[in-house]
């Protein structure tokens, strides 16, 4: 039993973070526990009628007549004691099988059916907590990684959960009713079968610890694997614009032989497992032929007796042969849970503490605001002041790089400031229910982005259940509906990924339509409007400018045509 404490110990570690779901799945699992009991009982249970019909057929061979078929019925007829012995011992068989397998079909119905509940909480977890993580720990990973961890590293838990728990503990209970038995059978031919065991329990101790070290290498290799998929789908026009494919193919080929190389050491590693153990249980028949012949000849035990105890070992070949495997679940598991809690354990630097209900007039203050970024250390913004009013309009212009987009993630709160503070509506933007406020906001980014989705669903995703009327109203104010209608789908064309179907400006506007919908109190433009051509963007500033003068408005631009409807200009160095 010592490499089942051994093992608990190892993957304790990190997977103690499972047990509140246990706790909750309590029911499933206790019930689970209970039909393994049963299970095995019955399984066990049956091979003593086994060995006492082997011994029944041994006495009774004498008087048998095995010459013709007639002879042998005529026999039986003359053996009753020999046939009703024969009759019930099978009866027992069947009815116990049948309980064995019908208790093993609702272990797994209950155990397996737990894991996969727990896999959608954790899932879902998983994916709340990366919406409440900052942008800024967003740019300290990769998508590819995020995905992985959502994914197969989710997957390699659930197997844990379900078949790890399953089988590992099918084994504890399966071992502790056979010895049981085979105590009860023959003490000293139990002692020499059991022998063994510890050696195995060694051997498991010290290879599992090398299964979890190359699970996290390869686990890494495949979230390399991920990542550089991704960047290559979401980059595929620049790949084919400089002809790239082949250079692209060759480093894919690259990261996958090394996550290839990955597996199969891992692969070997684990092979030794099951190696292992069936030369262990090669040995125990070996030890059960000679132990219980020699016993025979002495008149020690019977020809039933080491049936038996060929059964209880043949019962235990498939349970310790699933060990290894088992126990490289588990350290998978392990691993995967380890870069799960890395990102569960992270907490967001953007922290809403307030969820009271109130109106947001407008007026936004900085106060000798300064920020740097903390993954390049640039200091993007330094010892900043203005303020606008509410229903007041401000244009951003400068330089690139001299901090602007930076302002709009600051009044957005995707980021904090470093030193000074910002005030809106007079009240410091960190004190603010975060979600009532950026329900408020309009924010066109410098980088377009859409969903993959049709372009009625773009426009409107900004607010809950938008209606068509709406939707076309935001798409003239952005001059983008003429182009829609074009469309042979209209506003129910699909966009593809990224809006891959549109072009920019078609994109850009889409954009501004959707941050226009939610009729903002605050509305920010990022540099969204140098994609277009003078005549759009003319036409986009004379449709919204009713909206900028009831609304506090942000443009930043680096033309001065976007920046002439603006009640005050602030220029940056």
């Amino acid at each position: 039993m010592h490499c089942f404490s051994n093992i608990k110990a190892i993957r304790m570690k990190s997977l103690k973070t499972l047990n509140p779901y246990f706790w909750k799945h309590r029911g499933l699992l206790f019930w689970g526990f209970l039909f393994i009991i049963l299970s095995n009982f019955f399984a066990i249970y049956k091979i003593q009628y086994i060995g006492q019909t082997v011994n029944v057929i041994e006495k009774s061979y004498s008087t048998l007549k095995l010459s013709s078929q007639v002879g042998l019925i005529t026999n039986i007829q003359n053996n009753w004691t020999y046939f009703r012995i024969i009759f019930i011992n099978s009866g027992i068989l069947i009815v116990c099988s049948l309980l064995s397998g019908f208790f093993t079909f609702m272990m797994r119905q209950t155990i397996i059916v737990a894991s996969r509940r727990i896999e959608y909480e954790l899932k879902n977890k998983i994916y709340a907590h990366y919406q409440e993580l900052s942008v800024t720990d967003y740019k300290k990973t990769t998508i590819g990684d995020l995905m992985n961890r959502l994914s197969e590293d989710v997957v390699a838990i659930r197997m844990y959960l379900g078949p790890g728990v399953m089988y590992l503990f099918n084994l504890v209970i399966l071992l502790i009713i056979t010895s049981v038995y085979m105590f009860m059978t023959d003490v000293q031919m139990t002692l020499w079968t059991l022998l063994p065991l510890p050696i195995l329990s060694f051997v498991i101790y010290k290879v599992s610890d090398i299964i979890n070290k190359k699970s996290k290498v390869m686990q890494k290799s495949q979230s390399g694997i991920s990542t550089f998929v991704q960047d290559s789908f979401s980059g595929i026009r620049v790949v084919k614009f400089f002809s790239k494919e082949r250079y692209i193919e060759k480093n894919y080929g690259i990261k996958v032989k090394d996550y290839q190389d990955k597996a199969l050491d891992l692969a070997r590693t684990e092979a030794y497992f099951f190696t292992i153990i069936l030369f262990v249980v090669g040995l125990l028949n070996v030890v059960i032929l000679y132990i219980g012949g020699q016993k025979y000849i002495a008149g020690e035990t019977s020809v039933g007796t080491i049936a038996d105890f060929f059964m209880y070992i043949n019962m235990l070949i498939f349970p310790f042969s699933m060990l290894g495997w088992v126990t490289s679940l588990n350290q998978r598991a392990e691993a995967s849970m380890q870069r799960v809690n890395e990102f569960m354990d992270m907490e967001s630097e953007i922290v809403n503490t307030n969820t009271e209900t109130y109106p947001i007039e407008g007026a936004i203050e900085f106060r000798n605001v300064s920020y740097t970024y903390p993954n390049t250390g640039i200091k993007a913004v330094d010892n900043l002041s203005f303020k606008i009013e509410p229903g007041k309009s401000l244009a951003i212009m400068g330089k690139t790089g001299s901090g602007k987009s930076t302002i709009a993630q600051l009044i957005c709160r995707l980021i904090d400031p470093d030193e000074g503070e910002i005030l809106v509506d007079g009240k410091n933007l960190k004190t603010h229910n975060l979600k009532l406020y950026r329900d408020q906001l309009g924010y066109t980014p410098q980088e377009s982005y859409l969903f993959s989705d049709t372009i009625e669903n773009n426009i409107g995703f900004a607010i809950d259940h938008p209606n068509h009327d709406l939707v076309v109203e935001m798409a003239k104010k952005a001059d983008v509906h003429k182009n829609i209608e074009e469309f042979k789908e209209q506003y129910e064309t699909m966009v593809g990924e990224r809006g891959v179907m549109l072009s920019g400006g078609q994109k850009q506007r889409i954009c501004i339509a959707r941050a226009m919908i939610k009729q903002p109190n605050i509305l920010i433009f990022d540099d969204c409007l140098s994609a277009l051509d003078t005549e759009t963007e003319e036409n986009i500033l004379q449709n919204i400018e009713k909206d900028l003068k009831t609304t506090t408005s942000i443009i930043i631009t680096h033309r001065e045509s976007s920046a002439k409807m603006a009640d005050e200009i602030l220029y940056l160095n």
